[in-house]
């Protein structure tokens, strides 16, 4: 047995008695500093200091290294280590540290063994590494608390320790001496707001192959049960519920909780995507040691190849000669880029953006075969993804002359002889001028709906009688290529007419019933299958499930789950988001409780099928948090929207957007908080915001922003667009409201309340309403891809202003120190 264990069980029995007695509670200091700007009080004069930065704004911390300003040293201190140790600079110290990890260590060993306990480092046993406390720790620790050692305080102490404990045990963090070098999670919390809103976050083009993750080295979705309400947080001053205690135990929130031991760096491009030729960014995985999958994706295997298959490589030029076809055909007037060029924005389309909406066919897409105006869609999409938005551009004008001049030469203009690459062609270009983020390509792509929408209904008809005229011989597998090609072009279409009507409140330009008779898309590993003979491909074609809108839909309705792909899962949610829209707009649909009943019921029903999605095994170069396909991940964000959409319409938002007006849209949103109602079934409501705003929190916001641009879909920003509006209003109602709050309210209060750390809402007036506002705004237009990420990202910073600074007008109760509010509607118009 250890010699501490002996001394611990030498004990004399009257140290155990008087170690089990309580102790008398210690006084509580004197709070007699004063804020000169409100009516908070300290025990300590620094800690005043440091509280009135949150008024003054004051950054005196400035890192030497970059651009980065801090409040506190602790942060540039935990700046320091998480963003510049890689550099192989000298870390900066903690003032009047004067201690060595050595002396450190020898407390640790030998306390509780007594004053004759003595270890001779000639004896030391070196199997059992010694562990010390992060200097950032303790001194963040002691600027933390007001003299007393808290719940927290002991709590964030402890966990500290273990993990280094753990790490110490598995010998994962030892360098060339032995000893452990200190422990600091790449994840940084929200208090480093300068750290992503300048420097190089704000660059077009990023340094790719330097980026470091936040997440763990397996995100998972954070169950909304997983967070007890118990798990009470401390109370935000300003808070008008009476029945939160300001000194209640809590947890590190979310953003500073420390799930893995170390964050590994990203593998080279060119080992992403062997074989690619050229670099691409899209060193966005966590998982270094992956070959294949960079995707977590659940790879079981499906009931239809027989082995797993590969990511089929990004489509390529082969040389100089093949470029030169396609500058024939395209003439002198543009100016085609250089072959490594095309090359580079043809691997982003397909590694990035076709995962998203998978409607054209890599195996069997040939650049120099196909036709110009579709070419240039792809690489004008392929150019945006590389932050070359002049080329983009230049690109997407491209194609849409050509698409126009091949529709303004034919004379008589038939929508059942246009081929399949108009309409993808076009989709595309709809695609860039709809998220490139101006008003007047908005306005284009709605003009030429319509025209979509006839194409898409002849192509089909055709479609049909083809199928017909095949009888009940199954298709060839360049037959069903073509086919299921032409399927998934239509549902392309509609999933982005739905996006239309989610973000804009435009009227769908298809309605279900256009593809009620179609077969729901395969799976991803179907369509990327290369089968070696006919009979190969007929045995995997039979064994694959087919099903039809219409069946998926009445399935659903009924409450019987139903097995699909992940892209037919993007469909249905996209068909019950416009059952919802069709609901909440017309007259008649409001009336009808039934329907309303029915709907729900599908919705639930949508959820259980996801457990019975087909399995991929077609690898995804993409990271996203659930371990599926990133199509399933897209139709999450989509079902959060949908649920909401139930019981919350902010249709005067989705109205203002149209006209990508920052100011027009923050008024829109700070004026439709009487749409949000403080209900029990608004609670329901405020969990799906809490688990889009946690999905980011359990990621890490630097790494969400530096990467979510390219990593996951446009969905994500724009389903966002009405679920933190309506949390941070929600919120606000909250904070401000005479009602007091009930246990549930209270409880979600402190779960959203859990992801911030006290600086962050400090640093926003106190207010939680608004730096939910204020940190989602700051990660959409971090990175932009997409334009009307930018133009989402300042209307919530305008709406977070809105929120908190009307509020500091007010008069505040000299007895309570609550704000007095009187008529809340003037102040806010007045605001603006």
């Amino acid at each position: 047995m250890p010699q501490s264990d002996n001394a611990v069980s030498s004990e004399p029995a009257s140290t155990s008695a008087s170690s089990s007695t309580p102790k008398k509670a210690a006084t509580v200091p004197e709070k007699k500093y004063k804020c000169q700007y409100c009516n908070r009080a300290f025990s300590r004069s620094e800690h005043r200091s440091r509280h009135e930065r949150s008024h003054t704004k004051e950054r005196p911390f400035k890192c030497q290294k970059c651009r980065s300003t801090f409040v506190r040293r602790d942060l540039l201190l935990r700046h320091d280590r998480t963003v510049h140790a890689k550099d192989g600079g000298v870390p900066l110290q903690s003032e009047g540290r004067k201690k060595t990890n050595t002396t450190n260590s020898s407390s640790v060993s030998t306390q509780g063994q007594g004053p004759s306990a003595k270890v001779s480092p000639s004896t030391a046993t070196p199997s059992k590494p010694t562990i010390s406390i992060d200097p950032g720790t303790l001194e963040q620790i002691e600027a933390s608390s007001d003299g007393m050692l808290d719940l927290e305080t002991a709590a964030m102490l402890m966990t500290d320790f273990q993990h280094k404990a753990a790490a110490a045990v598995n010998g994962h963090l030892h360098n060339g001496e032995g000893s452990i070098p200190d422990y600091s999670p790449d994840r940084s919390s929200l208090l480093e707001s300068s750290d992503y809103l300048t420097g190089p976050n704000s660059l077009p083009h990023m340094p790719w192959d330097t980026f470091m993750p936040s997440g763990p080295s397996e995100p998972k979705a954070h169950s909304m049960s997983s967070m007890s309400s118990q798990d009470n947080l401390s109370q935000p001053p300003f808070v008008h519920m009476g029945s939160i205690q300001p000194h209640q135990s809590q947890l590190p929130p979310i953003m500073e909780r420390q799930n893995s031991l170390s964050a590994p760096s990203f593998p080279s491009l060119g080992d992403t995507f062997p074989g690619s030729g050229s670099p691409t960014p899209n060193a966005l995985s966590p998982f270094p040691s992956m070959t294949g999958p960079v995707s977590p994706v659940n790879y079981r295997k499906s009931p239809g190849p027989a082995q797993p298959l590969s990511l089929p490589k990004a489509p390529q030029l082969n040389n100089v000669a093949e470029r030169a076809m396609i500058a024939n055909q395209l003439g002198g007037d543009f100016l085609l880029p250089q072959l490594t060029t095309i090359n580079l924005y043809l691997t982003t389309y397909f590694n990035l953006f076709h995962h998203h909406l998978p409607f054209l066919h890599p195996v069997s897409f040939r650049p120099e075969r196909a036709e110009p105006a579709l070419l240039l869609a792809i690489l004008s999409i392929g150019a945006l993804y590389n932050f070359e938005q002049d080329t983009a551009y230049a690109l997407h004008h491209g194609s849409k002359k050509l698409v126009n001049q091949f529709l303004q030469n034919k004379d008589n203009f038939d929508s059942r002889k246009c081929p399949l690459w108009t309409m993808q062609s076009t989709l595309l270009n709809m695609v860039f001028e709809s998220w490139s983020g101006g008003s007047q390509g908005l306005e284009w792509a709605c003009s030429i709906k319509s025209l979509l929408a006839n194409m898409v209904a002849g192509n089909k008809y055709e479609l049909k009688l083809r199928v017909d005229a095949r009888g009940r011989t199954p298709p060839t597998h360049d037959q069903w290529v073509t086919e299921e090609g032409c399927r998934r072009t239509y549902f392309a279409v509609y999933i982005f007419f739905g996006m239309l009507t989610l973000t804009y409140n435009h009227t769908p330009a298809i309605s279900f019933n256009e593809f009620d008779s179609l077969s729901l898309p395969s799976s991803e590993s179907l369509w990327n299958l290369e089968p070696t003979d006919a009979d190969a491909w007929q045995d995997v074609f039979a064994a694959s499930p087919t099903i039809t809108v219409r069946e998926a839909h009445d399935s659903l309705f009924q409450g019987d789950a139903a097995r699909y792909s992940a892209f037919a899962t993007r469909v249905m949610i996209n068909a019950l988001f416009l059952e919802v829209w069709n609901l909440r707009r017309s007259f008649e649909s409001l009336q009808d409780v039934v329907l309303e009943w029915k709907i729900r019921i599908a919705l639930e029903t949508w959820e259980r099928s996801l457990d019975l999605c087909e399995p991929e095994t077609i690898f995804v170069p993409l990271s996203t948090p659930h371990k599926s396909h990133p199509l399933i991940f897209n139709s999450m964000a989509v079902y959060r929207n949908t649920k909401a959409f139930l019981e919350v319409d902010l249709k005067n938002v989705q109205e203002a957007l149209r006209y990508h007006n920052s100011f027009e849209i923050a008024a829109a949103m700070t004026l439709s908080r009487d749409s949000v109602k403080r209900t029990k079934e608004m609670i329901k409501v405020i969990e799906q915001c809490y688990e889009c705003m946690e999905i980011v929190a359990l990621q890490g916001i630097n790494w969400v922003t530096k990467t979510s641009s390219t990593n996951w879909s446009i969905e994500h920003p724009l389903c966002g667009l009405e679920l933190i509006t309506i949390l941070s209003l929600w919120l606000y109602r909250i904070e401000h409201d005479d009602q007091e709050a009930s246990d549930e309210e209270l409880a979600m209060y402190m779960k959203v309340r859990g992801l911030f750390d006290d600086d962050a809402v400090d640093s926003n007036g106190s207010r939680l309403s608004s730096t939910v506002a204020r940190v989602w705004g700051s990660m959409l237009d971090g990175v932009v891809v997409w334009g009307i990420s930018k133009t989402m990202g300042e209307s919530f910073k305008l709406h977070a202003q809105a929120l908190v600074g009307y509020v500091d007008e007010m008069p505040v109760d000299p007895v309570t120190g609550m704000p007095q509010v009187t008529d809340q509607l003037m102040v806010m118009d007045a605001s603006y």
